[in-house]
């Protein structure tokens, strides 16, 4: 199994055997950094971190990882670049391409990253888009395993809007790799169609189902995992917040929900979440409209069924995982 060189942008582009490989290669990642084994398999390598959309977990994933594999990084701000302002995607590509051994990207749209990817000739990595998050369902995926020792057969259900990168993500993910998905929402709040039908294509494939419901107590029967991510996404206007409050408050992740999965049910969230009223946002909200959570109950995400700090640290393992393996030939991998 080698990946080396190449780009990674979506799941979509990889089999079923490369992403358990790289779940594979993030478990035993994980294990030297615990253990305190040096592991700087990229020594001397530079990365480009290209953030276009701020983050607390993937920034401080790639860099982390990064020192781990003995990388430099170079952190591309919003305003610490002139990419797409004064220089096209296709010249930033190749110029960095020539300055760095790899090139992260966390933005917007999906042909952006696949733009810099043609262009760059060196692996690039997704951050994440409007469409995807891939290093993100990594995490997820390696929780998953680490919770219930097997992921095939296992059954998620994405509660809320389901229309952009988590809810497309999961989708992929789940078919990829056997398990059921359930998308919990309106129906005006369910993936996209063509996504949806390239994912039934893959889960005939790897035995997974995939449904759709809109009644959440229904949805969540015999669930093994909950999963939810906050009603608007980075770059969306204010003003679309009425209309999300209204429409996905029945979706809110809630005690009685997830007695209503039962006992072993695990709840997910790739954060930042809206549980309280601690951050500016959520005051705001509470103030505008009420309401002291958004979509999960401060009781749910603190209490024992809560992952979400464990998919947090996940990402750093995972993140290594995509890094070494896109940057490192396969004798090399191999010798962990």
């Amino acid at each position: 199994m080698s990946l080396y060189k190449k780009s990674f942008l979506k799941l979509l582009d990889l089999t079923t055997d490369e992403i358990t490989y790289l779940l594979a290669l993030s478990e035993k990642f994980k294990a030297l950094k615990k253990s305190g084994v040096p592991h700087r398999l990229c020594e001397g390598k530079s990365a480009a971190l290209i953030f276009e959309k701020t983050s607390t977990r993937t920034r401080c994933a790639f860099e982390v990882a990064a020192n781990d594999l003995g990388m430099h990084t170079v952190y591309l701000s919003p305003d610490g670049s002139q990419i797409g302002k004064k220089e096209s995607i296709k010249d930033t590509a190749r110029v960095l391409g020539r300055m760095f051994d790899g090139i992260e990207y966390r933005g917007f749209g999906q042909d952006t990253v696949e733009e810099l990817a043609e262009y760059a000739k060196v692996p690039v990595w997704n951050g994440l888009t409007n469409e995807f998050h891939p290093t993100q369902i990594l995490a997820d995926m390696l929780t998953i395993k680490e919770k219930f020792g097997e992921l095939k057969g296992k059954k998620l259900v994405y509660t809320g809007d389901a229309r952009y990168n988590m809810g497309n993500s999961l989708m992929v993910g789940c078919a990829k790799l056997g398990m059921n998905f359930v998308a919990c929402a309106p129906e005006a709040y369910f993936p996209d169609k063509k996504l949806t039908n390239i994912c039934k294509a893959e889960a005939e494939m790897t035995g997974a189902e995939i449904s759709f419901v809109t009644e959440p107590y229904i949805a969540v029967e015999d669930a093994d995992v909950i999963y939810t991510d906050v009603w608007v996404s980075m770059g969306e206007p204010d003003g679309v917040w009425a209309k999300r409050i209204k429409d996905l408050t029945p979706y809110r992740v809630t005690e009685d929900l997830m007695s209503a999965a039962g006992e072993n049910c695990i709840f997910m969230h790739c954060l930042p979440a809206f549980h309280d009223l601690k951050t500016t946002i959520g005051q705001k909200i509470y103030e505008k409209y009420g309401i002291s959570c958004m979509e999960v109950t401060d009781g749910v995400f603190e209490s024992p069924a809560s992952a979400v700090f464990d998919e947090a640290e996940n990402r750093l393992h995972t993140i290594k995982a995509v890094m070494a393996a896109t940057l490192c030939p396969p004798d090399i991998i191999e010798k962990l």
